[in-house]
């Protein structure tokens, strides 16, 4: 009967041993969700990534491909214009209105209206 109990004893702390090394043990569940919120996040930014050079690589096709896009660049980017062209500046009625000074208002010397 002793050695019942004393096997009973050893399976038990065997038994906690693996659970505590099944969840906090390296390689345990905690561990494993770590690393799969980082895979995640990895994911999520070499998507990004790639779209980026996407995008780049597809600036640069533009850029060897012609003269159109190194101009709208120089314009977009440097301001330039070419010779003989005009510079024209639209401003918008709402930017100007909202610039102007207020017209100040008359002053109240109590006699009515």
């Amino acid at each position: 009967m002793r050695a019942l109990r004393i096997a009973l004893v050893v399976l038990v702390a065997l038994l906690a041993w693996l659970q505590y090394r099944l969840w906090f043990g390296e390689g345990g569940t905690r561990a494993v969700e770590t690393l799969e919120e980082r895979v995640e996040q990895q994911r999520r930014q070499n998507e990004g990534l790639v779209q980026r050079n996407a995008a780049l690589a597809a600036e640069v096709a533009d850029l060897k491909s012609g003269e159109a896009a190194i101009e709208e660049r120089a314009r977009s980017e440097l301001g330039m214009i070419k010779p003989g062209e005009t510079f024209y500046r639209v401003v918008d009625d709402e930017r100007t209105e909202a610039a102007r000074p207020a017209p100040a208002a008359k002053p109240d010397n109590g006699d009515g209206p």
